[in-house]
């Protein structure tokens, strides 16, 4: 089970909407067949495994990171390609969430004769699965929340300039990160600052993620590289409920896909935006702030994971703050994080930090 969690893991980001899930199988001690997910989701690991393995599948134990499917889509259900091949167990850490499954995938099983057992590294599976698991029962997609600063908390100096305050090894450890998630996401701010591409670069993946920036108004350079490259890599924009209807014109014409989002306040609902972005398909959503985003994320309780790069040097008061204002007024409301991870990066240190 293990070796199927770690397989599902190296296809993070590829697989959306679809869960990125591994899957062994083993006759008489000896692995015949493995895979994952592949890119885009289809065919799913199954019945790739179960091609490997062919007629040594037949009296083996499946090892699966996700209960089967049960359903009909665009390919059929694992389920009866498990049963066709004449396995004798399958082993899956959790049940999948999804309506059209959830649960009748084991009965599916059981009822042709097959042994299922459950829970078996289950707290992993739901770990690397949060995600989808969550979005499938009407939850929000994961979210990563990505910091780098200077040692007293700067994200950049008094005149804006930010590159580069971490090192070659942290930046290439922050496109690994992207490369695992299905979008990346900046606020409007970022996106005018800095004119990222927001791409996985150097990593070899076969789907980049979708670049989503957050711009309530709208108000995005059109010459931007975002912009040039709408077309080859998705672009979605989320917007207030009034864009200047010039602007969304322009924007849907160079091929970007647009969010009329809900507002709290004057500000977007960042739940509601999630939330939209998690209906069309996203489970797990890796953020780069830039500091007014990232507070709204945090004072809103909806970042799940803290990765924060550190720098050896100090930028001084004059220096931009990581993160905007989050309305504190006593401790006591404070987002309690659990730390995960501690290790360097080159000469950066990087601290992973768990939702508590």
């Amino acid at each position: 089970m293990a070796l199927a969690l770690a397989l599902g893991r190296r296809v993070q980001g590829q697989c959306w909407p679809n869960p990125a899930v591994g899957c062994v199988i083993v006759r008489e001690g000896r692995i015949v067949g493995r895979a994952a997910t592949a890119p885009g989701g289809r065919p799913h690991a199954e019945p790739q495994a179960l091609a490997q393995a062919g007629a040594a599948a037949r009296g083996a134990t499946v090892y699966v990171s996700l209960e089967p499917c049960a359903h009909h889509g665009r390919t059929p259900p694992c389920t009866d390609a498990l049963i066709a091949a004449g396995v004798a167990r399958v082993v899956a850490p959790v049940m999948d969430r999804d309506p059209r499954v959830s649960g009748k995938g084991f009965d599916r099983l059981r009822a042709a004769g097959i042994e299922v057992i459950t829970g078996i590294c289950a707290e992993e599976a739901t770990r690397d699965l949060g995600g989808f698991l969550r979005r499938e029962a009407g939850g929000l997609p994961h979210l990563t929340l990505k910091l780098a600063m200077s040692l007293d908390g700067r994200i950049a100096t008094a005149s804006g300039e930010s590159r580069w305050i971490t090192g070659p090894g942290a930046r290439r450890a922050v496109h690994a990160m992207r490369a695992r998630h299905d979008a990346v996401m900046v606020g409007a701010g970022t996106a005018r600052a800095d004119d990222p591409m927001l791409t996985a670069r150097g990593m070899g993946v076969a789907r980049q993620p979708a670049r989503v920036v957050v711009s309530r108004r709208l108000d995005l350079p059109l010459m931007s590289q975002l912009a040039q490259t709408a077309r080859d890599v998705p672009l979605w924009l989320c917007h207030g409920p009034d864009p200047d209807p010039a602007l969304a014109e322009a924007w849907d014409g160079i091929g970007a896909r647009r969010f009329a989002c809900g507002l709290s306040g004057r500000q977007l609902d960042m739940a509601g935006v999630l939330r939209d972005l998690g209906e069309a398909g996203l489970t797990r959503i890796f953020c780069e702030g830039g500091g007014g985003l990232a507070a709204s994320l945090l004072s809103a309780g909806l970042v799940d994971e803290l990765v924060v790069f550190s720098a050896g040097l100090a930028i001084g008061a004059e220096g931009l703050p990581g993160l905007g204002a989050l309305g504190l007024e006593t401790l006591a409301e404070a987002r309690r994080f659990r730390l995960e991870e501690v290790r360097a990066v080159d000469g950066d240190a990087m601290s992973r930090w768990i939702k508590g």
